[in-house]
């Protein structure tokens, strides 16, 4: 080691300012920071820059304790740093995250009653906590006898063990699905094939949503009806949702005649929260299927540009209306002309996305080994983490120098990447979701405590992969690993339970879910978007997905022509709020009529009937897959592909309407609820 720590002390200060400045534009990114409160604002930066603070100080440490000639701190430094690290998040991620999304997902309007709902939200996950500890607190009195440290133990212990357990399952997930999801982004045509493939399910939901939306707005019309009849307070509670509803008066009375939604007689404070919680989560999930439908379209315009362009070797990639942030650098730049484009796109980025499977096919690989071998051989000197961490010079006992320290981060990081992949990806988090500058407040605190909770467990699982005579002198097993070993079932459970990593990797790559979903009713929710996407490619649903996206373009291009009206109920890059504009400006809200047979008498009458009627044949025989069954061609009374894959979903749905129930199985047994409904974690 150097003598002072003095240039190690700058570069730690350095990176944490930093890892401080990433998690802001990070922050920016997903939250409108203008409009977010303080209180929220707050404890996510916190959530989020404590634990990304752990892939610096997990290489610092282990350098610090087995002699380095890269960046050290002293013992004390290092421990202290892990313990208010540590306890930071731990507070944040068990106590204050949870009161806060439930705080701000409530929608009583004074504070007090705000904070009394998300106290009796937690009270039943408290309980259990609470009943589980009390259980883990007794093994620890049995089997040590009664010390002041056993609470603390305890504590640290079972918040380990639960969150090692999601945090493998996530990992392992994220070990298959990330590497896979580079190697089929680098075909263009598969790309383009699983946007339409999307699209349908995309597109459904998004209708959904707006009808959803539409009856909690007519029950707020029924409401303002009724005002006079109640107290001053629902009467101004009442006219505050008036003023933030969006249903124009020319959809109010027809949404009035299909709604099957009534106001009870008796108007209680508890139904009007239940009702602006529910109009806060509708709008959310509105912008939500928005901002995806958007994203999507642009995508779709963007990658069949990118297929059209192999004829003439040149790429114009013009800005499009659904483009939901401005261009890249390399779009804007002028020192790309047409053919360097066309270069970049359909040769460049394709290899390097398949170099960039191939290396982490690889690391995937080398992180299940090792797992593996750390819980059947006990032995690390075959582990390839620790292998390419921890050098052995001639002497006994091996060192970490900077090489070692980068990429001891590289894994680590690594590791976080295939379990947050996961944790975007896996359908069981309800209504939440992050949207660019529009996600919703409580969907935020979620995920970021959800990262909290999973950072911790992985490293510490990291670290035992270096030799056990590095590890039991870091600060890190100093804090939190000596609790975990303190009792035979906590080293157990330590030692052997990553190898539960086999089963999620397992069943990721070959397809399990689908064998799952007729059976347990939970192959719905675990079940990969990119599985489900191939297999409607397979089937002829991307058809529907083509049409859909033809028609938003095209009805885009004609300004509303052809009979459609607009679809877009907010204008592009407006951010999510609680307030959105009034009804007299919302007539936008107006969702398009699908393609019948007008538009295709208008399409007639652009020729005349012998010379269309002879290209209508011609084509339909050019055209024609003779492999598949025959179907009646549109121009002869059929369907097109956007009804018949609407009709093809609503009776695999069993006829369910709009924003019914889905899914079942074991899946009602636990509470669960398709869009509204939680997971506690």
């Amino acid at each position: 080691m150097t003598a002072s720590p003095a240039g190690s002390t700058a570069f730690f200060a350095l990176a944490l300012l930093t890892i401080a400045a990433a998690v802001l534009l990070l922050l920016r990114y997903y939250l409108p920071l203008r409009t977010t409160p303080a209180y929220v604002t707050v404890p996510v930066f916190l959530t989020i820059a404590l634990p990304a603070s752990i892939v610096l100080l997990v290489p610092i440490d282990l350098a610090s304790s087995a002699g380095t000639k890269g960046i050290w701190l002293g013992e004390n430094v290092v421990y202290k740093s892990w313990r208010v690290m540590y306890w930071l998040t731990f507070v944040l991620s068990w106590a204050i995250l949870p009161l806060l999304g439930e705080y701000t997902d409530s929608g009583y309007r004074e504070p007090k009653a705000r904070a009394l709902y998300s106290v009796k939200s937690n009270g039943r996950y408290w309980a259990i906590m609470l009943g589980t500890g009390i259980l883990g607190l007794l093994y620890f009195i049995w089997y040590n006898g009664f010390h002041l440290d056993d609470l603390k133990g305890t504590v640290m212990a079972l918040a380990y063990a639960w969150s090692l357990a999601l945090a493998i399952y996530l990992m392992g997930h994220g070990l298959v699905a990330f590497p896979r999801s580079l190697y089929r982004y680098a075909s263009i045509t598969g790309r383009l094939k699983r946007l339409q493939a999307q699209a349908p399910k995309i597109h459904e939901r998004l209708t959904e949503s707006m009808d959803k939306l539409d009856q909690h707005e007519w029950q707020v019309v029924q409401l303002k009806q009724r005002k006079n009849a109640m107290t001053r307070e629902f009467q101004e509670w009442i006219d505050e949702l008036a003023e933030k509803s969006s249903l124009p008066e020319s959809r109010a009375s027809l949404v009035g005649r299909t709604s099957t939604a009534t106001v009870p007689p008796v108007i209680t404070e508890r139904y009007l929260a239940d009702l602006t919680r529910k109009l806060k989560r509708a709008r959310h999930a509105k912008v939500r299927f928005e901002s995806e439908w958007d994203r999507l379209l642009h995508k779709a315009i963007k990658t069949q540009a990118i297929l059209d362009s192999k004829a003439s070797q040149r790429l114009e990639l013009k800005a499009s209306q659904f483009q939901t942030r401005n261009g890249g650098f390399l779009h804007r730049t002028s020192l790309l002309t047409p053919y360097t484009r066309y270069l970049l796109h359909v040769h460049v980025i394709p290899t390097l996305f398949y170099l960039a499977w191939v290396l982490t096919s690889l690391a995937s690989l080398a992180v299940v080994w090792s797992e593996c071998i750390r819980s059947f051989v006990r032995d690390t000197k075959l582990s390839v983490i620790g292998l390419t961490v921890v050098h052995h010079p001639p002497s006994s006992r091996g060192q970490i120098g900077f090489g070692g320290q980068f990429i001891a981060a590289l894994w680590l990081c690594y590791m976080l990447t295939c379990s947050f992949f996961s944790l975007t990806e896996v359908k069981i988090w309800g209504n939440r979701a992050l949207v660019r500058r529009n996600t919703y407040q409580e969907s935020a605190t979620w995920y970021s405590l959800q990262l909290a909770k999973l950072t911790v467990p992985l490293s510490y699982n990291f670290v035992t992969f270096m030799p056990r005579m590095i590890v039991h002198e870091t600060s890190f097993y100093r804090l939190l690993g000596k609790y975990i070993e303190l009792t035979p079932a906590g080293q157990k459970f330590s030692d052997y339970f990553p190898i539960i990593i086999l089963v999620p990797v397992l069943a990721t790559a070959f397809g399990l879910y689908k064998k799952v979903k007729n059976i347990s009713g939970f192959g719905d929710l675990l079940e990969d978007e990119e599985d489900e996407a191939i297999e409607a490619a397979g089937t002829g649903g991307w058809r529907e997905g083509r049409a859909l996206i033809e028609r938003e373009i095209q009805a885009s291009s004609n300004n509303g022509s052809l009979g459609l009206t607009p679809r877009r109920p907010s204008p592009p890059g407006e951010r999510y709020s609680d307030n959105p504009p009034l009804a007299a400006n919302a007539e936008s809200s107006s969702r398009r009529a699908p393609l019948g047979r007008s538009q295709v008498i208008e399409e007639e009458a652009d020729g005349g009937f012998f010379e269309s009627f002879g290209n209508r044949v011609k084509n339909t025989f050019e055209t024609r897959d003779w492999n598949l069954n025959f179907e009646r061609p549109r121009w002869l009374g059929g369907e097109n592909e956007v009804e018949r894959g609407q009709r093809s979903r609503g009776a695999a749905g069993g006829g369910a309407g709009v924003g019914g129930e889905r899914g079942g199985g074991l899946l009602a047994l636990f509470g669960g609820r398709p869009e509204e409904g939680r997971v506690r974690l």
